[in-house]
């Protein structure tokens, strides 16, 4: 059935009675195990915190909007819990890591959190290394002003005026950076297809694969990331973790070229579903990435860790455009919708100078800046240029009587 005009996709029918037939063409063929592979695989702890991943966080858990984060952020780096937070690296210099044991010494003398005293005491007696020198969390060349947001260590003497919900931030950025000290979390992966003979050379291939976690490592930390790999597809059906080492189990016992017996067939209904909406989190991610969607390759480098607006002012951004009414927050689900207003002024923009939708605009001013940077072209040649632009854009919208 592979690319099949019957075919949604390569998982589904779009007709329930093709799927039928297509059923009941396989009754009483044999199965063999065509391909098996096993693995181990391993999970490093993800990056540290730069501001727009922790204002999406801080979204998805607290359902407040970016500007809240910053503020509240803000507000534990003038009580010096935390470093500077307006930032888009997620890494940390060289210079940083050589001293870092101070931080980690300043949490475990002033931070008097159980779970947390409880992280450190393991990372002590486990002797896990704090030799961050050569990992994926220290790169000079990805921090242009300041690096990621860790904990200081320090101000301890502050932390008992903070408000609920900022030590509920604080204690997000403390095990990030523990979880980077922590080892990699470990799997154990197993994937068969398994080929049913339909008629003569006709075959088709059925896949599956089991998935289960050997050592926590950094998981242990992160309990948010612990559901996330937990987290089952939303088209499979849940297992408790027993009937996952039993399917795991029975994987592990499969050989290549074996011959394996048809139980049962199973139809199951489903429905597409459009992308979720941006929340007020997501869209901060989707902005800073906004390169991404530029399909010329060096004006897509030209925006690379720059995006729509910078880590001081996405967040910005976003309340002006609520100020003004062209889109709308639901404050309870930080969902964002266009309102008919942002509609409108969407379509005019688009007819009238659709460029000014695409980021790779912004690329080539930023190409422009860079050039100007390096004296490849005089500041007065770029204003020269920006400046006719804008007009002739301005031009094209005003009703001239």
């Amino acid at each position: 059935m592979f690319e099949s005009p019957k075919l949604y996709n390569e998982s589904g029918f779009k007709k329930e009675e093709d799927a039928k037939e297509f059923v009941s063409s396989l009754a009483g063929k044999k199965a063999t195990i065509s391909e098996l592979k096993k693995s181990k695989q391993k999970e490093n702890a993800p990056l540290l915190f730069n501001l727009a991943e922790i204002q999406n966080k801080c979204t998805k858990l607290f359902k407040i909007k970016p500007d809240e984060t910053l503020e509240i952020i803000q507000n534990l780096y003038e009580k010096k819990l935390v470093t500077y937070p307006r930032t888009d690296a997620r890494v940390l210099s060289t210079a940083v890591a050589k001293e870092i044991t101070k931080n980690l010494n300043g949490i475990a003398k002033g931070f008097k959190d159980e779970e947390v005293q409880g992280y450190i005491k393991k990372m002590v007696d486990e002797k896990y290394s704090t030799n961050l020198i050569k990992t994926k969390y220290v790169d000079d060349s990805k921090i242009t002003d300041h690096y990621a947001i860790i904990p200081t260590g320090q101000g301890f003497e502050n932390y008992d005026k903070l408000t609920d919900l900022q030590k509920n931030v604080y204690k997000i950025i403390v095990t990030r950076f523990l979880a980077i000290f922590y080892p990699p979390a470990e799997y154990s992966k197993i994937q068969a297809t398994v080929q049913i003979n339909v008629e003569g050379d006709k075959v088709e291939n059925f896949n599956c694969s089991a998935k289960i976690c050997l050592k926590q490592g950094f998981l242990e930390v992160l309990k948010e990331d612990k559901k996330k790999n937990v987290k089952r597809k939303e088209d499979e059906e849940e297992n408790t973790d027993d009937e996952k080492q039993a399917n795991l189990d029975i994987l592990a016992k499969l050989k290549k070229g074996q011959e394996v017996a048809i139980v049962n067939f199973e139809l199951k209904e489903a429905e597409t579903t459009p992308p979720t909406r941006y929340n007020s989190g997501s869209i901060i991610l989707a902005m800073e990435n906004a390169g991404k969607l530029i399909e010329d390759e060096e004006l897509r480098e030209q925006i690379k860790g720059a995006g729509i607006g910078t880590s001081a002012t996405r967040a910005e951004i976003i309340k002006k455009l609520e100020k003004i009414k062209y889109i709308e927050i639901n404050n309870k689900t930080q969902i964002i919708t266009p309102t008919l207003k942002g509609e409108t002024i969407y379509d005019v923009v688009k007819l009238s100078m659709a460029d000014m939708l695409n980021p790779k605009l912004t690329a080539s001013w930023e190409k422009g800046l860079e050039m100007v940077a390096k004296k490849e072209i005089k500041p007065e040649e770029f204003m020269e240029k920006l400046e006719k632009y804008i007009k002739q854009k301005i031009d094209k919208l005003v009703v001239k009587f």
